[in-house]
């Protein structure tokens, strides 16, 4: 190899470094991190003061933005909304416009999804651990493991959590939390 295309090498290689140095303020974080769907989010999100990117982390990681999944246990959507916990939403006032149907679409799915999102805040007064294992596992789940002692609701803790798929989500939620608020702030 000559001296030159040595040289060219190396700086290709610098320049490499510095770009993935840098890349969660660049478009190359934005290309890793994507959040589809922004406006919905967005907007919803701010009805009920709920970090966007909490949402985006969310769907990331129950869906990745795939909308009308329907999982093995009849979750459904971009947030993998439970029909029971949907038509217990679609009862309160505001939501009554939304059908089971319509949670196959991104918008109706993430206004079901947000609100829940506000009401475990409320349950578990905004405790991110709680309310993204609640997400889960389902808020009666969480409020057992806390009173019995089997887990004390502290992100730090999440490896007490009782079922492991919920220790992975909630895991895997707050990493991507974080690689957006990097990506993203």
């Amino acid at each position: 190899m000559t001296v030159l295309r040595k040289k060219y090498v190396w700086m290709l290689l610098l320049l490499i470094i510095v770009a993935i140095s840098f890349y969660k303020t660049t478009w190359v974080g934005k290309m890793m991190y994507p959040i589809h769907y922004k406006q919905e989010i967005e907007a919803n999100a701010a009805k009920f003061g709920i970090d966007p990117l909490l949402i985006a982390a969310i769907i990331r990681v129950e869906s990745n933005y795939k909308s009308g999944l329907v999982s093995k246990k009849g979750a459904v959507g971009l947030m993998q909304i439970m029909p029971d916990t949907a038509e217990w939403i679609m009862k309160m006032d505001g939501f009554s416009s939304l059908t089971l149907q319509s949670l196959q679409e991104p918008g109706p799915n993430i206004v079901i999804g947000v609100k829940y999102v506000d009401l475990l805040n409320r349950q578990f007064n905004n405790n991110l651990a709680k309310v993204l294992a609640a997400y889960n596992a389902g808020p009666g789940n969480v409020s057992k493991w806390l009173d019995s002692g089997l887990w004390n609701g502290n992100l730090d803790s999440i490896d007490q959590i009782n079922f492991w798929e919920t220790r992975k989500y909630v895991d895997k939620v707050i990493y991507y939390y974080k690689q957006y608020q990097e990506t993203y702030h």
